[in-house]
């Protein structure tokens, strides 16, 4: 059973009942997620031996948290306990012409604390095959932008797959700081994963006769913005999600994967979602992503299942993606009628 770390931060989510917007709750619903711990339940749900590494506080809200991966079969071994709090963030789901919103609430948390020194990357890589981070934790600050440089240079070092998803937060660090920090990480990634806005907002690398706004997509701008990413970093692959957004409610998707030696991009299928909670839908490609590459599945093989592993996704409340590798074949070998199972 092939070994992947992921790493990152991992947060509370509050969410008002149903679509509820925040000054009409009353109450919230509790559940524990984080882009890096997303893409380790995905893993672990295909067969993987999936490891989240973080840092979370020793009480009682850290070990609900450590409990909440181990449920889905996820490894905690290298999980730190420490620190004076677990990070939050609230979840408004939008409908129909009302977007989604989200508020953090994740200044001073245990893992934005961590200190180099507390991760002992020699043995938590020892037998692993994969390693995955997104741009969002070395977006937290402190310690953490060199705490990923140091992974990478390790897992290097090992021969270790590298995966990011550069998963640009606004609300956490500008694009100047995101293009500074990502450039000394990028060039260590052999999978680079994005969105429609990704490439734009952190490198300034835009692809053309694309509004995202109105939901317009061309294929061939995407083409040209993996080609020239490829050509700066040194990327094996890029994988972009396209996501056609008509409206909060409905949303067009699909993927493509580029391949750098062969100068060779794939596209996959196209799925109109009726979206339960978009939250965790490109978490859950880059987990379908990685699964198909480990498992050696050819570029169209593998797009195919990361698109439709998000697209289940989607159809699923908060942000783990809770299916296997049967349900998610299935939708990519055509089944998308929803018809009940029996």
């Amino acid at each position: 059973m092939s070994k992947v770390v992921t790493f990152g931060e991992i947060m509370m989510r509050l969410d008002p009942v149903g679509y509820y917007r925040f000054v009409q709750a009353n109450s919230f619903d509790v559940s524990y997620s984080g882009a890096e711990a997303n893409v380790a339940v995905s893993l672990a749900n295909y067969g993987l031996d999936a490891y989240f590494v973080c840092k979370v506080p020793n009480q009682e809200i850290g070990q609900a948290c450590i409990n909440s991966l181990r449920k889905y079969g996820v490894r905690t071994d290298y999980i730190l306990r420490g620190g004076p709090r677990l990070g939050i963030y609230f979840c408004e789901k939008g409908a129909s012409q009302r977007a989604s919103k989200v508020i953090y609430d994740r200044a001073g948390s245990s893992i934005a604390l961590a200190k180099k020194e507390e991760f002992d990357w020699d043995e938590i890589f020892k037998d692993a095959k994969w390693f995955h981070f997104t741009g969002i934790t070395p977006a937290l600050g402190g310690d953490l932008p060199e705490i990923c440089l140091e992974a990478c240079k390790k897992a290097k070092e090992k021969g270790i797959t590298i995966s990011c998803d550069l998963n640009y937060r606004k609300k956490l660090w500008t694009t100047s700081e995101a293009q500074e920090c990502m450039s000394r990480l990028v060039p260590y990634v052999d999978v680079c994963i994005a969105n429609e806005e990704d490439a734009k907002d952190v490198f300034g690398i835009e692809a053309e006769n694309t509004d995202i706004n109105s939901g317009k997509l061309d294929h061939e701008g995407y083409v040209s913005v993996a080609r020239k990413l490829a050509k700066q970093f040194g990327c094996k692959k890029i994988a972009f999600t396209l996501r056609g957004s008509i409206s909060a409610s409905i949303n067009d998707w699909a993927g493509m994967i580029y391949d750098s030696a062969s100068d060779s991009a794939t596209f996959s299928k196209e799925y109109r979602i009726q979206i339960v909670d978009r939250v965790g839908g490109g978490d859950s490609f880059g987990g379908g992503l990685i699964y198909s590459l480990i498992s050696g599945y050819d570029d169209q093989k593998a797009i195919e299942f990361a698109v439709a592993a998000s697209c289940l996704k989607q159809c699923i409340e908060k942000d783990f993606n809770q299916v296997s590798v049967a349900e998610v074949e299935s939708l990519a070998g055509g089944n998308a009628s929803g018809r009940v199972q029996r």
